[in-house]
């Protein structure tokens, strides 16, 4: 029962974290792109300010959740849950050593003006969310591999009693 709520736990937590990156990514990224400077520096203050938590907090549970589940689990899922969380890892590393300090350049640029080299700085921002979110992604689709693997070894299991 425990490892069904750990893998309920970390499929979740992996799946927001991955959609969040994701729409980010495939939504809000572009969007910044076509609106002025100082409206994307505007909105992206405020954003990352509302994000901070609720991505801090879906790393956090998806980083522990995937290594309970590698811990608790055996043979490939064991595996695939520590190469999860180890990749949610990596998401956060990337969030807090490439994007939030950028983040902070960017909430000054709000309330000052950019640097003559912004677009190079906004390039390499963008560079990281594109890397937290492949990384968030492969570590959701090794959660998913998980399950359908449980699940098809139930349903194996199942057939042949």
């Amino acid at each position: 029962m425990l490892v069904r709520i750990v893998t309920g736990l970390a499929l979740l937590s992996a799946g927001l974290l991955a959609g969040a990156f994701g729409y980010g990514a495939a939504n809000v990224q572009p969007t910044f792109n076509a609106v002025p400077v100082d409206v994307r520096l505007t909105f992206h203050t405020a954003l990352m300010h509302l994000n901070s938590p609720i991505v801090q907090t879906a790393m956090a549970v998806t980083v522990l959740s995937s290594l309970a589940l590698a811990v608790l689990s055996r043979g490939a899922s064991r595996y695939l849950a520590g190469a999860a969380g180890l990749l949610a890892v990596a998401s956060f590393l990337i969030t807090r050593f490439g994007n939030v300090p950028i983040n902070g350049q960017m909430k000054i640029w709000a309330v000052t003006s950019p640097p003559p080299d912004f677009r190079s700085i906004l390039d390499r921002w963008e560079m990281f969310n594109v890397m937290r979110t492949v990384t968030a992604l492969l570590a959701f689709i090794l959660i998913i591999t998980i399950v359908v693997g449980v699940t098809k070894s139930s349903s194996k299991r199942d057939a042949l009693s």
